[in-house]
């Protein structure tokens, strides 16, 4: 018996089930609704660690430091003005053509030495003619000396009345006031006349020299230069300003150096003799001055100097730190101090010595203190930074 061929309506496939539909629906929908809460809950975790990111990028990070002891003293270089022991210009007294002139500049010259002769025949003329009066005042005075003494003996006599007497007398004296006159007169011009010849007033060098042969040279005149300038170099004087805030460590007696740039690597001893001991207005600053021999003759007056001082231990517990921990604002200098939980306290200080790359600090820190080196603009009380990990080696670098 044949087989059992299907009709063409069990042919056709039937179609899954309504259930079949619905579960697949639900399950579609459970996968939807799964992506969109991954993808909000990454999308909040994302947002959440960008704000983390943000906030810590908000902290600054700093690199913190300690004090070092600043109490051992150091040295201080200054700029000095080299000036000789003693220095005269000397100017003519009495007017008249240089006859002579017997020194010129690099000269060493003797006390009392003679540097240039002058001509002055009107001095001469006046003195001749001084002396001439003085002879007649002399004369006059003589001759009254001789009445007043014949009339004195005639009042003795009765001859002549005491009024005639006295008046003899009289004009003996007012004789001799003008014989004195006539005297002063003459030595005056005598004394022109010795400066005809200019002399050194010390032993020294000639440094300048404005006197030529045949000039005319003119006392008196405020606007003539001097004819000859003697300066006594074999000890020095050398001048310096010294700031305000080290005047307090230097003192008499305290030792120092100059370098000279025309000898390099040379230096030469000197001692601090004197203080102004008062702070000039306009710089700041108090006026000291060195002595230095100069027996060699190096050392020329107005010359520039580098001054090296050596300055005594400072006193107390003074500490110094880095110019780059420095923070100036309108109250003065302040360091930033960041405390363990990273919160910064800004402390005002104060500077005792500026060594350059170094302050010496008097007061506002302690050593235990960590300072924050290169601070920002922005730094200020109550802000929170991060400290670099390496602190333990700046710290121990700091010592």
């Amino acid at each position: 018996m044949p087989d059992h061929i299907p009709s063409e309506t069990e042919m056709i496939p039937s179609g899954p089930s309504s259930r079949t539909l619905k579960r697949v629906g639900l399950g579609a929908a459970a996968v939807a609704l799964l992506i969109v809460v991954v993808g909000t809950a990454e999308r909040i975790s994302a947002t959440s660690r960008l704000r983390d990111i943000a906030a810590e990028a908000s902290i600054p990070t700093v690199s913190v430091i300690l004090p070092k002891p600043g109490g051992a003293g150091g040295a201080l270089s200054l700029p000095g003005n080299v000036q000789a022991f003693s220095s005269a210009s000397i100017y003519a007294r009495t007017t008249g053509y240089v006859r002579e002139r017997l020194a010129d500049i690099g000269d060493h010259v003797r006390a009392g030495q003679v540097l240039a002769v002058l001509d002055a025949p009107e001095v001469d003329q006046q003195l001749a003619q001084a002396q001439a009066d003085y002879q007649t005042a002399l004369a006059n005075q003589r001759l009254s000396g001789t009445t007043a003494k014949r009339w004195s003996s005639m009042l003795k006599q009765d001859a002549v009345s005491q009024q005639e007497a006295d008046e003899k007398a009289g004009d003996l004296a007012a004789k001799s006031a003008l014989a004195n006159a006539s005297l002063a007169n003459v030595r005056r011009l005598r004394a022109l006349q010795g400066f005809t010849r200019i002399t050194a007033p010390f032993a020294g060098v000639v440094t300048s020299r404005s006197a030529q042969t045949g000039a005319l040279v003119v006392s008196g005149n405020a606007a003539a230069q001097p004819l000859f300038t003697v300066s006594s170099t074999q000890r020095m004087r050398i001048y310096v300003r010294v700031p305000q805030s080290y005047s307090a460590q230097l003192h008499p007696g305290l030792s120092a150096t100059l370098t000279l740039p025309e000898y390099p690597g040379k230096t030469f001893p000197a001692t601090l003799t004197r203080s102004a001991g008062a702070v000039d207005a306009q710089s700041g600053a108090v006026l000291v001055m060195l002595e230095s021999a100069n027996l060699d003759g190096a050392l020329k007056p107005g010359a520039f100097a580098q001054v090296t001082f050596t300055l005594p231990p400072d006193a107390g517990s003074s500490l110094s730190l880095p110019g780059s921990a420095l923070l100036y604002g309108s109250g003065g200098p302040s360091v930033a101090l960041v405390d363990q939980q990273g919160m910064v306290t800004v402390r005002p200080i104060t500077i005792v010595r500026d060594e350059g790359a170094r302050v010496v600090v008097g007061g506002g820190i302690r050593p235990s203190d960590r300072v924050i080196d290169n601070p920002p603009d922005s730094a200020h009380t109550g802000l929170r930074v991060s400290v670099q990990a390496a602190e333990g080696k700046s710290a121990a670098h700091a010592h």
